[in-house]
């Protein structure tokens, strides 16, 4: 009897260990969102959402990503967007979280150990991008939001990241500042779209992009009309995102970081 007992346990735990789905997880400025993707980046689960908590410390925000995920099941891999710089599952910045609370905090790593699975981790930007891009020519992704983020790619991989939001664009403001939320709320919709055309005019200038795409929650106050080589997008239009991550080899920022646990033989 014992030895039965033991076969089934041992089956059981296999077979979840063998599940090819990605838990997604999106840390934004305002929200935090989750979903359980196939491999292919088909939502096998429901699409969940909640507030990033007030006092966006490591500690609240990894609460938060506890119970928001508590319900979901059936994944074996986990793919994190963060709004931040982050490097080898490692946080360096995260201008739009508690501030001074982040640098050198090793996010990866405490989320493989908290949910038991392997994470990758990157800039949110970064992978909303792997899920829009067409994977043709030198694509730019810029999400608006609570903060301005920036994603490279070419031939559908992603470039080294770079923080371009924190690129003076004046003597005072950076790109963070001059067309993040707080501006839009400060200045108005008509300042915001004549701030964003102009940075759309110095990317074309400085990048010479064959596809760029606009996305992110205030996406959808622009009022001009685009070139024919740029389109707006929609936060699930990124959705694959996890899964493509998943998908990619391991280069520049993209790092696989294991649980603690789990280590034997590197895996």
């Amino acid at each position: 009897m014992e030895q039965s007992y033991k076969k089934t346990s041992m089956s059981s735990t296999q077979k979840k260990e063998e599940s090819t789905n990605i838990l997604s997880i999106d840390i934004g400025g305002t929200g935090i969102k989750a979903c359980i993707l196939t491999p292919e980046g088909t939502l096998y689960s429901d699409y969940t959402k909640v507030p990033t908590p007030k006092k966006s410390t490591p500690q609240e925000v990894i609460k938060v990503i506890r119970e928001l995920v508590r319900p979901l099941d059936d994944y074996g891999k986990i793919a994190i967007g963060f709004p931040g710089y982050v490097k080898c599952g490692r946080v360096e910045t995260a201008p739009n979280l508690a501030k001074n609370k982040w640098a050198g905090f090793h996010l990866a790593q405490e989320i493989s150990d908290l949910l038991e699975k392997p994470v990758r981790l990157i800039n949110d930007a970064d992978q909303q991008a792997l899920g829009i891009i067409s994977a043709e020519g030198f694509e730019i992704v810029l999400t608006l939001g609570t903060g301005f983020g920036t994603s490279l790619t070419y031939d559908g991989e992603l470039l080294p990241h770079l923080e371009l939001a924190h690129f003076p664009i004046s003597k005072t403001k950076d790109y963070d500042d001059y067309i993040g939320n707080r501006a839009l709320e400060k200045e108005g919709k008509k300042e915001w779209n004549e701030r964003l055309q102009r940075i759309i005019e110095i990317f074309k200038t400085v990048f010479n992009y064959d596809k760029l795409y606009l996305g992110g929650g205030n996406a959808k106050h622009i009022a001009f009309d685009l070139d024919h080589n740029i389109s707006v997008v929609s936060n699930r239009d990124g959705i694959k995102g996890g899964a493509k991550l998943w998908a990619a080899e391991e280069k520049y920022h993209i790092f696989t970081t294991y649980p603690k646990l789990n280590t034997k033989d590197g895996k």
